[in-house]
């Protein structure tokens, strides 16, 4: 596995693994419009994410398979605030590549990024409670549940879900 800086030749790449993966994350997180699914779709979403790199605000990283044919994971460090020195998380792994380590591996290299190359001193995590693979991840990596945040209410499969602030002090 690799793990690096998306990049606007994945177009192909990404949207076979957003595609390959479609159903397994909808049971997770709240679902894509269709729109998303298209090559024009995902080209935007690229440009999307990389004017937002330029800008500081995101920094989008893909995992690949060893020689780089296939993309298998995302990880994103995103609403980058380098005055306030805080940040948000987020991850995806493809659903063959689940239980392997990966999502660890993938958050270990965002709060790499955001110490070294961001600077920040707080990372932000949004998960529902029935996601219980990310919970561990994050709370293996010192995150904890902010008791006192108050949820975001998405929909996954139609049913609303309450999503809760987990923090990291690095």
């Amino acid at each position: 596995m690799n793990l690096r800086t998306l990049q606007a030749a994945d177009v192909t790449r990404l949207l076979a693994f957003e595609l390959d993966n479609r159903s397994w994350f909808e049971q997770h997180v709240e679902a894509r419009a269709t729109a998303f699914y298209t090559p024009a779709g995902v080209a935007s979403h690229i440009a999307d994410y990389l004017a937002e790199h330029a800008a500081g605000t995101l920094h989008p990283c893909v995992l690949t398979s060893d020689d780089g044919s296939a993309i298998i994971g995302r990880a994103n460090l995103r609403k980058i605030d380098r005055s306030n020195g805080v940040g948000e998380v987020g991850y995806r792994i493809g659903h063959a590549q689940a239980r392997q380590g990966l999502g660890s591996r993938a958050l270990d290299h965002l709060m790499g990024l955001a110490r070294q190359q961001y600077q920040l001193r707080i990372l932000n995590a949004w998960i529902s409670p029935q996601n219980l693979g990310s919970r561990r991840i994050l709370e293996k990596a010192g995150f904890s549940r902010d008791a006192l945040a108050a949820p975001h209410v998405v929909q996954v499969n139609g049913v609303q879900h309450a999503s809760h602030l987990y923090q990291c002090h690095l």
